[in-house]
């Protein structure tokens, strides 16, 4: 039946003519109009945004056309002439009727489109795998069917990707380098949790569409980061209709959820929702082996359980209107609410030259409740079709984290009498305003680029610690620690950036100018002269300190040949302290560790340089980089004594962050993926670097130079009867500061799936951590004490999801006309 739409579109071309004659002979003169309607051939559904293409066949420079609307339909006026004609959709076969004379106006009538098996084929295989696309500044990670991302979170997802690292902990680095700034959709967002990445362990990896790697970020985008910026880009189904997907899992230790993805697309709105529920417990353990110089004890040695449980809501509810064909108008609302319940359980036995003095055990319940919810506006307008565009952003976000821990702590052993109870309330409150405009103009190859960027944040740090009296039964006030601490960073910057293309080469240019404010409000009893005898300076707690800066970046492409290029780029970057960072109040890990801020810390700047080389085969692709970072007054945690005790005779150890003189880094760091056969797809990655840090503190040299490096596997094997097998694997090298030496990390993942109901559903099988290895051993030794220990903050996870699709083909997932607002993206590529 195929074989016969050319004929019936002659004919419907010849009878067309016919009846559209006018009286005396005489056919149309000027424009004529090109009408017709395209559908699927299964199913008959209309397909939005076919494209119509005439080639003049006399001049084959000559090329008109257009695309379909919502049902299917097209109207394309031209000159009279002979054409060849073509329709085509991605992954269809195109519909060819070459050498049409065209007179007068023609309805081509209703086409037919049958899929492209062969097509459809291929496009599936990038929608399978973890693909790579090079920009001038960025790597763009698309994280496609990631079988482990199956009841995984955007934590876990980011450790699969290249460059990346997340520690034990949730502490997300690149390229080893922890200062990283964390963006979704091109933006400071309440979803990543203000700057903390706590938020990203309590949402699904599948909502991300892909991640940047931007190790060299264009003036575009905010200086904070001296490591660089990942993007996380969520996804937003195009699809016209209604259609969705829900996805549940279920595992043990307990980790189970549900999320439910819905879409409405009509030709003059887009209405979208994300919504999920999540039940996790993630239990944990750790060892610590502590010797002492001075004090009571000459070794303690404690065992600690962690158990750690999580509830979480979110919902995303958005709606984009399509205000004409050029400009849309998108607002949306993000909500999310947590719930905590985190137990420790410590047991300390406690020597005095090598024999048991006492043994005590410890608990710490922590509650903890997180609310957070952002509204947000877009405007974009394309002005022309050359590509001139301007978009507007105003967004505001708020945040409460409301927590509570009772310490208790007692003897077990000579006796069970009562150490210590302590009751910590702590509330922080954080409200931020981000409004945002960016211009492009094209120029031919070149374009051009302008814009504004203000993010305004304020954080108020609430914190009350009761201690106990033992001899009244009453609890008292510590007024030393009790206090309410605001911080304030105010950022306005503005941009500039041009980039062009001269043959092979490419290049973009950017200049950012940004004026920081970071201010201070302290109210509390604490007095600040301890703190500066330690520190050696004043402090003062109420601060308004002021910074301008520009930060230039450059970014070059040479393209040696159509699959092969080398890139060089250059950037200065900035590193501002977060508000605990400058907090000089002491915050309580334990009753022996504190964590005291430093008002007197001031901003780190770097500049990196980065030069990278990418060579395509048809089953290959190698992407290679060398990179030298150098940060001056860059920040570093030491610990020292603060010459207290408990009242059990203790030890009382304090981490405090400095402004170290320089941090000098150097590493070279490749990529591969290789796909054999269409059964068998690999894709590793490595990273070697090598750090160097200067300065001293207190007269003590905190120098130090450690190399270190990790790499990653994953293969995905496509088995018999729909059956996919992936297997990531991870190791980190050992590492070393100039207190602490951390050794070597290997986690092994595994994951299967399987297609069922018509490809509509798909199950998985997904076990974390097979070995249980993904644990951190580290050994510190300082002047006063040694600790050598080890830490394990989640157990092996194993997890079962299934995900139901429905109106979702997957050979259309790609398609549709949507917000064309993916932020950071460059038009001017390599």
């Amino acid at each position: 039946m195929r074989q016969l739409y050319p004929l019936l579109l002659l004919l419907t071309l010849s009878f067309n003519y016919i009846y559209s004659q006018r009286p005396g002979g005489e056919r149309e003169r000027g424009p004529i109009i090109i009408s017709g309607k395209v559908v699927d051939k299964d199913d008959n559904l209309p397909l939005e945004y076919a494209t119509l293409v005439l080639q003049s066949v006399n001049n084959p420079d000559k090329i008109t056309g257009g695309i379909t609307d919502i049902d299917g339909n097209f109207q394309v006026e031209t000159t009279p002439g002979k054409y060849n004609i073509s329709i085509e959709y991605i992954s269809y076969k195109t519909y060819k009727l070459p050498n049409q004379t065209l007179t007068e106006s023609t309805d081509l009538g209703t086409v037919k489109l049958a899929l492209d098996v062969a097509q459809l084929e291929a496009v599936e295989v990038v929608g399978e795998k973890t693909t790579v696309e090079v920009r001038l500044d960025k790597k763009i990670y698309n994280i496609g069917k990631d079988l482990t991302n199956s009841g995984a979170t955007i934590t876990d997802a980011l450790n699969n990707v290249p460059s990346v690292d997340v520690d034990v902990e949730g502490a997300i680095s690149l390229r080893g380098n922890e200062n990283v700034r964390i963006l979704i959709n091109g933006k400071p967002s309440a979803l990543a949790g203000f700057g903390s990445t706590d938020a990203l362990t309590q949402l699904p990896a599948d909502a991300i569409e892909k991640v940047e790697v931007i190790t060299s970020p264009s003036a575009r985008y905010d200086a904070e980061g001296t490591a660089g910026i990942l993007n996380i880009v969520l996804k937003k189904e195009k699809t016209l209709g209604f259609n969705g997907s829900v996805n549940t899992t279920i595992g043990y230790p307990v980790n189970s959820g549900i999320s439910v993805n819905a879409n409405l697309r009509t030709d003059k709105f887009n209405l979208f929702n994300t919504t999920g529920y999540n039940y996790r417990d993630a239990p944990g353990n750790a060892f610590y082996d502590n010797t002492y110089t001075s004090g009571s004890y000459d070794r303690i040695i404690e065992d600690r359980d962690y158990f750690r449980l999580r509830k979480g809501f979110n919902t995303n509810l958005g709606l984009e209107y399509f205000i004409t064909e050029e400009s849309s108008i998108t607002g949306s609302v993000f909500y999310r609410t947590s719930k905590s319940e985190d137990e420790t359980e410590n047991t300390n036995q406690r020597f005095i030259n090598s024999t048991l003095d006492s043994e005590t055990f410890r608990t710490e319940d922590e509650g903890e409740d997180d609310e957070n919810y952002q509204f947000s506006l877009n405007y974009i307008n394309n002005l022309d079709d050359d590509g001139q565009k301007l978009t507007v952003d105003a967004q505001y976000s708020n945040g409460v984290e409301d927590k509570t821990n009772i310490i208790q702590e007692n003897n077990t052993l000579p006796n069970d009498d009562l150490i210590v109870l302590e009751n910590v309330f702590e509330k922080e409150t954080q409200n931020e305003y981000l409004v945002q405009a960016d211009y492009v103009l094209p120029m031919g190859d070149a374009q051009f680029e302008a814009g504004y960027r203000g993010t305004f944040e304020k954080t108020e740090t609430d914190y009350r610690l009761d201690s106990l009296n033992q001899t009244t039964g009453l609890f008292d006030i510590n007024q030393d620690l009790t206090n309410l601490f605001a911080y304030t960073e105010n950022v306005n910057a503005v941009y500039t950036q041009y980039g062009n293309k001269y043959g092979k080469f490419s290049f973009l240019l950017g200049l950012r100018l940004e004026n920081t404010q970071l201010k201070g409000e302290l109210t509390s009893l604490y007095d600040s002269s301890e703190l500066e005898e330690q520190l050696g300076v004043d402090v003062d707690a109420n601060f308004d300190k002021n910074y301008l800066g520009l930060f230039p970046t450059v970014n070059v492409i040479y393209e040696l040949g159509e699959n092969e290029n080398i890139s060089l780029g250059y950037n200065r970057r900035i590193n501002r302290p977060r508000g605990r960072y400058v907090n000089p109040f002491p915050s309580r890990s334990s009753r022996t560790n504190i964590f005291q801020g430093n008002p007197d810390l001031d901003p780190a700047f770097s500049n990196a340089f980065d030069v990278g080389y990418l060579k395509r085969w048809d089953k290959l692709t190698l992407t290679s980089s060398v990179y030298y970072q150098r940060e001056t007054d860059s920040f570093e945690r030491i610990q020292e004594e603060t010459g207290e005790t408990t009242t059990d005779g203790i030890e009382i150890i304090r981490s405090i962050p400095i402004n170290l003189s320089t941090n000098d880094r150097i590493g070279v760091e490749a990529g591969m993926l290789y796909s054999p056969a269409k059964w068998l797809r690999l894709n590793s990655s490595f990273n070697f670097f090598q750090f160097k840090t200067e300065g001293a503190f207190n007269g003590i040299d905190y120098g130090t130079t450690n190399t270190s490096w990790f790499a990653r596997f994953s293969s995905k094997v496509s088995l018999p009867a729909k059956i996919d097998w992936q297997t990531n694997a991870f190791y980190r090298g050992p590492s070393s500061t100039a207190q602490t030496e951390n050794g070597g990390i290997f986690s092994l993942n595994l994951a299967f799936s399987k297609d069922i109901l018509k490809d509509n559903g798909t199950i998985s099988l997904n076990v974390s951590d097979l070995l249980n290895s993904r644990k951190r051993t580290s050994y510190t030794e300082t002047e006063f004490f040694t600790s050598d220990s080890e830490f394990q903050w989640r157990q092996r996870q194993i997890t079962m999801g299934f995900v139901y699709r429905f109106n979702q083909p997957k050979e259309r997932n790609k398609n549709g006309r949507g917000n064309n607002n993916d932020e950071g993206d460059e038009e001017i590529e390599g």
